[in-house]
């Protein structure tokens, strides 16, 4: 592992509730670079799909540093409010064809039409809470509009059917407005990763144009947490990210009594089957009650050797000095393995009836 790597791990949530967790590289690097780097040892180049994951990010470092948002030169009209399944539901005007104009309107009549993000009108923001749809009468631009309504509710409004198309409407028509703002655009930025996410929070003059082509995050100053768009052979550290494998779980349990919980619970008892991963369950340990926790690791006296439980022989392996080898006489002196969880973590081999914290993985490789 590169000795520049800074680990941090910080847990934002997916809306699918799938934890994230970020780490953090401070070597300076370009676009292509930090992304081959991330796919290589992680997942990818870090995704942003809320204000959580803003939040988490800008504890990492007071360094700027590049994300996976990239401009494919595609153009793809998204909604700023985020869900799972994003709304097809369209209502355009005629002849809403101009390219060049990524930002949608609803007049009084209901349809959509597009114009230029810069643009200064009234809005509609979404709340999550019981207010729903919330008429803003201030003018601003789209993203000004879309920051507005962030801070003060949840985002621009979207439309998913035409029930709440005819309650914009309603609003629109009832305010005085003679167009409001929602929360639709069109973007030529995809998340390296392709998340789906349609968060974006750049600064206020971003993106401003080719060769441009990445995305870094601003960590001071008055742009803090705020994106910019520079080229990609620009050099700045970066962060990857990938999905939580592990869970710690703080009952000290028997082994077998483990590895019961975690297949009915999760997926199994831990494996660590190269450095990277015992890494990270290094760092989940660390958070236990008891002096080691269990690994799905086990010595199969039949064939005399250990195994993880999906059956794989180790091959990777980190015992404490003296450990690890086979018992004199299997059949008398079962045992399996487990990590210290605390100094060198290294592993150990004990009694399957002592009591234990443990380690659960959540996925299937």
């Amino acid at each position: 592992m590169d000795s520049a790597l800074i680990t941090l791990l910080l847990s934002a949530v997916f809306r699918s509730a799938s934890p994230r967790q970020y780490e953090f590289v401070q070597r300076s690097v370009n676009c292509s670079e930090a992304q081959r780097y991330c796919r290589q040892n992680y997942r990818d180049l870090a995704s942003v799909s809320d204000s959580a994951d803003l939040s988490n990010l800008l504890k990492i470092t007071d360094r700027r540093f590049w994300i996976g948002l990239l401009k494919t030169g595609g153009g793809e009209w998204r909604w700023a409010h985020y869900t799972l399944h994003p709304s097809l539901y369209r209502n355009w005007a005629a002849n809403q064809t101009n390219a060049s104009l990524d930002c949608a309107y609803m007049d009084r009549d209901g349809r959509w039409r597009i114009d230029d993000c810069t643009a200064q009108r009234s809005f509609i923001c979404y709340s999550d809470t019981s207010e729903g749809f919330v008429p803003v009468l201030q003018t601003r631009s789209w993203r000004s509009a879309q920051s507005f309504c962030r801070a003060n509710h949840s985002d621009l409004a979207s439309v998913r059917n035409q029930k709440e198309n005819q309650q914009i409407q309603q609003l629109v028509n009832a305010s005085g407005a003679s167009s409001v703002w929602i929360g639709l655009f069109r973007d030529a930025w995809e998340w390296s990763d392709e998340s789906p996410s349609s968060f974006r929070n750049w600064a206020s003059d971003e993106p401003n144009g080719a060769p441009e082509d990445a995305t870094v995050m601003v960590v001071g100053g008055q742009r803090r947490g705020q994106w910019e768009d520079w080229p990609c052979d620009s050099l700045f550290p970066f962060v990857c990210h990938y999905e939580d494998q592990f869970t710690l779980i703080k009952q000290n349990l028997s082994w077998a009594e483990a590895m019961t919980y975690c297949r009915r619970r999760h997926v199994d008892l831990v494996s660590v089957t190269s450095e990277e991963m015992e890494r990270r369950v290094r760092t989940v340990a660390r958070n236990a009650s008891t002096p080691a926790v269990w690994l799905g690791l086990h010595h199969f006296c039949a064939m005399n050797m250990w195994l993880w439980l999906r059956g794989e022989a180790v091959c990777y392996q980190n015992w404490a000095a003296g450990d690890g080898t086979e018992p004199r006489d299997c059949s008398r002196e079962r045992r399996v393995g487990a990590m210290r969880t605390a100094g060198d973590q290294r592993w150990v081999s004990l009694p399957p009836a002592r009591a234990l914290n443990f380690i659960c993985s959540n996925y299937e490789d």
